[in-house]
């Protein structure tokens, strides 16, 4: 005799899985696994502002500088403070960098001085008017001290560099070293997207012309 259609639905739902009765909310996260995640999150946002190089460098040398945040001796301290001292003079040099295409449509770069473009790795020479675009303006200070206060947000991102010199921070300062950086995020964002600078240099988008 065959099944009737009851006999079929109740078979199938003794057969059906127990996982389909497990609830599938999920848990609520800590505030250290948000804290993780809005770092992540903030550095790949303010890595966007930074040249290229200069990140992929700090994120290198960061962990190896400092044995994961462990800083054993002074030395990794020192050398760690280097770093930053590089890569935030670098940030700030490559606000000056521009970039030109010479009559074969390749790219050459150069450095804006208040005279014009002085290109460093050719000897393409630029007539008065258009030398005259790439000269320097407010707006390469503005954005080059903007780039500082980016990098050192980044800096406070990476949890190699807070703990090689916090290993034992307060609750205070550990608000802080969050709260911080986020604040520097928003603010840079804002001053990056109100005031757009023209330049393409060294590490940034290049220009489609």
């Amino acid at each position: 005799m065959a099944p009737t259609i009851e006999n079929q639905e109740s078979q199938e739902t003794a057969h059906q899985p127990f996982l389909a009765s497990i609830p599938t909310t999920k848990p609520p996260k800590t505030k250290a696994q948000r804290a993780v995640r809005k770092t992540f999150k903030g550095t790949a946002h303010l890595a966007n502002l930074l040249p290229t190089g200069t990140v992929l460098v700090f994120q290198i040398l960061s962990p190896v500088f400092t044995n994961r945040g462990q800083c054993p001796t002074s030395v990794n301290q020192h050398i760690t403070l280097v770093l930053l001292g590089f890569c935030s003079l670098f940030s700030f040099l490559l606000c000056f960098t521009d970039s030109v295409r010479d009559q074969r449509g390749k790219v050459r770069y150069g450095l804006a001085t208040f005279n014009g473009l002085w290109v460093v790795d050719s000897s393409v020479t630029l007539a008065a008017e258009e030398a005259a675009k790439y000269r320097l303006k407010f707006l390469d200070f503005f954005h080059a001290i903007a780039s500082v206060m980016v990098f050192t947000a980044v800096a406070l991102f990476d949890q190699n560099v807070v703990k090689c010199f916090y290993p034992t921070p307060s609750e205070e300062t550990k608000e802080l070293l969050i709260a911080l950086p986020v604040g520097v995020s928003v603010v840079c964002s804002w001053m990056f997207v109100r005031f757009p600078t023209k330049r393409h240099g060294i590490g940034f988008p290049l220009s489609p012309e």
